[in-house]
């Protein structure tokens, strides 16, 4: 592997379906003359549908990894330690300049630990996220990574406190912006329209009203794996459904999770269309032209705000406030009375008018390598 890495550049993880779209705009900032240092890509197969993972590196035009390590599924114990263990002779047959980490999956904390414990520099991009919800596994993994790391790069400035709360020096912290909207911005023109993915998928009266329907996805713990929950979940959206009809992407996770708890049923007696996993490019004409979007995604909170889409969060909390104070998202937990009064007021206003946070601009990458550069020859 001597001829992937060396002192001059940047080893970059991804691992999951999120972080292909916070990686692509950073690889090809590396890839800009200007740069100083290269990047490399590894992906640790933590997301191991080949056709998914092969369908959205061909869309957002990432280069094949480098390294694979193919660790595939499993507990988050399980999974975080067969990362590291796949990881660490990576980084021993040639260890490079520094290790990227994006967001907050098993993969971001499993690369980290492994990197600094070897003395290679950490770089964590979305840092200081937090959702003050300790039972969620990636509010862990945020909280560890970024105590790891030597440079921290945030996505709105009221993660600086977070931080600084924490004991992060201030000097190692960057405001950057979003690269997740970076990659929104740059392929927005490409997403597919959304009567072109509901007709793929034969959505009979949904496709047939694409103009007047809502987006839904679910796939956290909290809100799949418990019966109940999710049996509240989905009568209240097969109510909206009644007004709305309803396209929901189903995670296969997600799937069997209803089919294990016997609630076809609700699905197949509402206006609720379920289709596939989608590709990056469809989720974006997805959302851009959805009447409303109900989600229990982070990533969803913040491409709604930059399309000015109405987002009903499906949860008690959040780890992106910016997109409640200052954009779209509305965080309405799991109550039905809840979801209702925010869907209605949604329909009857219009929802939040919101606007684009600051930063929010397609150029966070560049501010990221630019920094990078700054910091690796010794002026930071």
């Amino acid at each position: 592997m001597g001829e992937y890495f060396g002192s001059g550049q940047i080893l970059c993880i991804v691992g999951a379906r999120p972080n292909f779209m916070k990686i692509a705009p950073i690889m090809r900032a590396f890839a800009q003359p200007e740069s100083l240092l290269s990047a490399t890509l590894l992906h640790t197969g933590q997301h191991y549908d080949a056709a998914m993972k092969h369908a959205f590196f061909d869309q957002l035009n990432i280069p094949e990894p480098d390294v694979d390590l193919g660790v595939g599924s499993g507990s988050h114990a399980q999974q975080t330690a067969d990362i590291m263990k796949r990881f660490e002779p990576v980084l021993d047959a040639s260890p490079p300049r520094a290790v990227l980490v994006v967001g907050d999956v098993n993969s971001t904390i499993a690369c980290a630990l492994v990197a600094v414990k070897k003395g290679i520099p950490v770089i964590h991009v979305e840092a200081g996220l937090r959702s003050g919800d300790r039972s969620m596994p990636e509010e862990i993994n945020r909280i560890l990574t970024d105590q790891l790391s030597d440079l921290l790069f945030i996505t709105e400035a009221e993660a600086a406190g977070n931080l600084a709360r924490e004991g992060i020096a201030a000097e190692k912290v960057h405001f950057v912006g979003n690269v997740m909207i970076d990659s929104l911005r740059y392929n927005l023109h490409k997403a597919v329209p959304a009567s072109v993915t509901l007709a793929k998928a034969n959505c009979g009266a949904t496709g047939n009203s694409v103009a007047g329907y809502g987006l839904v996805t679910l796939h956290r713990p909290s809100n799949v794996d418990d019966p109940v929950t999710l049996a509240r979940l989905l009568t209240v959206l097969a109510k909206i459904s009644l007004r709305t009809p309803l396209l929901f992407p189903i995670h296969p996770r997600t799937e069997s999770r209803i089919a294990a708890a016997g609630l076809e049923g609700l699905l197949r007696s509402s206006a609720i269309t379920t289709i596939g996993p989608q590709g990056y490019l469809e989720m974006l004409g997805l959302m851009k032209d959805a009447r409303v979007v109900l989600t229990d995604s982070g990533g969803i909170q913040e491409e709604t705000t930059a399309l000015g889409v109405p987002c009903i969060t499906l949860r008690d909390n959040t780890e992106r406030p910016i997109t409640v104070t200052q954009g779209t998202n509305t965080v309405v937990g799991t109550d039905v009375d809840a979801i209702l009064q925010c869907y209605g007021d949604v329909m009857q206003t219009g929802g939040k008018v919101g606007r684009i946070p600051d930063l929010w601009d397609g150029e966070s990458a560049q501010r990221i390598v630019r920094t990078i550069n700054t910091w690796a020859s010794g002026k930071l």
